[in-house]
């Protein structure tokens, strides 16, 4: 059964930092991409980034670029998503997903199977 799980949210300092993991099962990351959403109270959800799992290829949302890193370890079966300089505006439910097709976008329409999420909130 394929299933995603996200980890490494939680509360966090303005200029803080924190490292999201995605753990993957039941399929083999290699033949998918993945990706990281955001969704913030009150808002849509938003791409933030994504990884192609062959080639370690990477898209980023303009507005994150500098700040995030999105990485895996094939053999671990894991993605992670580094976020740096946090600030309170970063204060969302974080997703990961997989995209069979690995388009590389940020839409999240393209991605079929999802994690159940994990809360980073960013406040002084």
């Amino acid at each position: 059964q394929l299933q995603l799980v996200e980890s490494g949210g939680g509360l966090v300092q303005p200029g803080g930092s924190l490292r999201l993991s995605c753990d993957v099962s039941g399929f083999t990351l290699e033949h998918y991409a993945i990706g990281w959403f955001r969704q913030a109270p009150g808002k849509e959800r938003e791409g933030v980034s994504c990884i192609e799992n062959r080639d370690g290829s990477t898209n980023y949302a303009d507005s994150l670029k500098g700040r995030f890193t999105v990485s895996r370890d094939n053999a671990k079966k894991m993605v992670y998503l580094q976020m740096n300089s946090l600030n309170p505006e970063d204060t969302a439910v974080y997703y990961c997903a997989a995209d069979p097709l690995a388009t590389m976008n940020l839409r999240d329409w393209d991605y079929e199977y999802w994690g159940q999420g994990t809360k980073d909130t960013v406040t002084s």
